[in-house]
């Protein structure tokens, strides 16, 4: 590099734990000028601090505290407003008509990607890290795509698929091919104060997991009806609290008894307020379609590839068949269980994402 020529500047999103702290680290070590940024998402309402958030006063002060040992410029940006609007909104209106959203992945698309990158933009700043267990590899057409992490336990490809070609080209993944013991080794190796913090599971803006009391605060509690709950002939078996406190596939909290084998939500009708269970064989599906797919290769017609529908689902083998109006119907070769509206299908070839979409 010529006196003439400048390290190229990267903003590495920090939420004050130990993955994207070893991400900060690692980018600072590959020669970039990077700069530790943090995003304020979310106000607890029992807390008396303006900036509680999604990552907590003290997940800020870490993410700090990082910045400082890894020795790059840190920064809090408030999108609270954004989060609302974009996240919290959407999770609330997704359970309020039956369905299962996944938070995560519209939080990755428009807040930690498009509009992380729209404000590093406005800095002179064109690339953005994140701690993500995934990476970018070029398919043999030119285009980018999203490869599972190599530690298949903490893989976030699944979080990933609606990334677009111009998000995917400014992306840098360091943690891809690294497992979480590694990540933890290496946070050691720098002195982070993180190395043995502990991970969080709920969801962000939830930290108590009570989903249906948190609706019921943001609609002023006119979210919880009692309603019934019945078999698949329709008799009642018993009362529920609310239809947005279930999702398909459920089986705890359910309150039945009598019964002689266990059962599961089936289907969730939200006009009726109505809630259907039945034994494990009824949550069978042998197919389903998909909306909104998100395509990183052009298929012309029915392809076979691995279909993970939900975060924790291993993916099994299906057929894809491309539809008009950017759907797919995915046939499995084996039936699935608990295909839950408002959970993403992800197509996988090679660990590779070639699609994916929502489900209906």
């Amino acid at each position: 590099m010529t006196t003439a020529e400048k390290t190229e500047k990267i903003v590495v999103a920090m939420s004050g734990g130990v993955d994207s702290s070893v991400a900060a680290g690692i980018m600072k070590e590959r020669g970039f000028e990077a700069v530790g940024v943090s995003l304020q998402l979310w106000n607890y309402s029992n807390s008396d601090n303006r900036f509680g958030t999604c990552c907590s006063l003290d997940d800020m002060a870490d993410a700090r505290r990082v910045a400082e040992r890894v020795g790059i410029p840190f920064y809090i940006l408030n999108m609270e407003k954004k989060f609302k609007e974009e996240v919290v909104d959407y999770f609330i209106s997704e359970y309020m008509q039956a369905r299962t959203p996944i938070p995560c992945t519209l939080c990755n698309q428009k807040l930690k990607f498009e509009e992380l990158i729209h404000k590093a933009e406005s800095f002179g700043i064109r690339r953005i890290a994140t701690g993500h267990y995934a990476s970018i590899v070029k398919h043999s057409s030119g285009r980018l795509m999203v490869r599972r992490g190599r530690d298949r336990f903490k893989d976030q490809s699944y979080f990933l698929f609606n990334l677009s070609q111009e998000q995917l080209e400014r992306l840098e993944f360091p943690l891809g091919n690294m497992d979480k013991k590694e990540v933890r080794e290496r946070a050691r190796q720098l002195g982070l104060n993180v190395a043995e913090k502990a991970e969080s599971h709920e969801i962000c803006f939830i930290p108590d997991n009570d989903y249906p009391k948190f609706i019921a605060k943001q609609l002023n509690g006119k979210a919880l009806q009692e309603g019934e709950i019945v078999n698949s002939s329709g008799k009642v078996l018993g009362k529920h609290p609310g239809y947005p406190a279930f999702t398909i596939g459920q089986r705890k909290g359910l309150n039945l008894g009598g019964l002689k084998e266990p059962h599961f939500v089936t289907h969730i009708d939200p006009v009726l307020n109505r809630v259907t269970v039945g034994p494990k064989h009824e949550l069978a599906r042998p197919d389903c379609t998909v909306n909104q797919v998100k395509w990183s290769l052009d298929f012309s017609g029915p392809f076979r590839a691995d279909v993970q529908i939900r975060y924790r689902h291993q993916g099994v083998p299906a057929t894809v068949t491309p539809l008009e109006g950017l759907r797919a119907n995915i046939e499995f070769d084996d039936p699935q269980i608990s295909i839950a509206p408002g959970q993403s299908a992800v197509f996988y070839q090679d660990d590779c994402v070639v699609g994916g979409g929502w489900l209906e």
